[in-house]
């Protein structure tokens, strides 16, 4: 079972095997189909509507299958490829090693938020924004300018010590774990996230910066932590609604992947 490693502990190596990855995949044109899809069901996914990625009971296990499918589609081109995850709890600043010239590149400059350091820069021509929600044709970032700090730890444990999964109206209004984790309500963990780094990542095609991938493979620990947190609080609603996802309810776009196919993440991968 491969594991999922903090990026903090990368070895250089794992670190441009990840980079060379992914812009394969992008000049393959198969990265842009992820951000397509989760563009997609951030336009769809509404509180009073259907609702299967965002908003929702099935945010979390949505996710969780998005992230595997993209962490097969690296090992397509080197099987040795895991998604690594970014402790945001930890690593809180524009100066921590994640945005580095060597992995990620450094936050965007001041004007138009490009980013000019690192593989993912508008000048090395391996990025092009081909996905886009406005005319800019490059990656950019606003490290810390739309929201100061990025989720505590404590706040973390807090979130992780709510024994409730989710509950009725299932959707941004609700409470639980899974909106408290999602952002829209408590502490704004997931949400802010996106938010403090800005660019293209407070929108649906958030996906274009490669952050997203490590943000939300955090998240997936985190959900992952709960999971061992609460043996006996499960996912819910089992059956559900009119525009929500129960349980056994197979998730769009794949129509052949229910909740409960996603419940144990060590059948896929474990994190270290």
């Amino acid at each position: 079972m491969a594991d999922r490693k903090n990026q903090a502990d990368l070895s250089a190596a794992e670190k441009r095997n990840f980079i060379d990855a992914v812009i394969a995949l992008k000049r393959q044109g198969r990265y842009d189909e992820f951000i397509t899809t989760h563009n997609a069901f951030i336009m769809s996914d509404t509180d009073d509507g259907e609702r299967t990625g965002h908003r929702s009971p099935s945010f979390l296990p949505w996710h969780r299958r998005f992230l595997l499918q993209f962490e097969q589609a690296l090992q397509s081109v080197n099987p040795s490829v895991m998604l690594p995850y970014w402790d945001w709890t930890v690593d809180r600043s524009p100066s921590s090693s994640l945005w580095a010239d060597t992995f990620l590149g450094g936050d965007g400059r001041s004007g138009d938020g490009r980013v000019t350091s690192g593989a993912f820069a508008f000048g090395g021509g391996n990025w092009p924004m081909n996905i886009r929600v406005d005319g800019r044709t490059f990656l950019r970032r606003a490290l810390g300018v739309g929201t100061r700090e990025l989720p505590t730890r404590a706040e973390v444990d807090a979130v992780l010590a709510m024994p409730t999964y989710d509950a009725a109206p299932w959707n941004s209004r609700s409470e639980g774990f899974r909106n408290h984790i999602e952002g829209w309500r408590g502490p704004n963990l997931h949400n802010r996230v996106h938010v403090w780094v800005g660019g293209q990542m407070t929108s649906g095609a958030s996906p274009n910066d490669p952050v997203f991938w490590l943000h939300h493979c955090f998240i997936d620990k985190l959900w992952a932590d709960w999971q061992r947190l609460h043996p006996s609080s499960g996912y819910v609603p089992v059956s559900a609604p009119r525009n929500v996802i129960g349980l056994r309810d197979t998730m769009k776009p794949w129509n052949d992947v229910t909740p409960e196919d996603m419940l144990d993440h060590t059948k896929f991968y474990t994190y270290r």
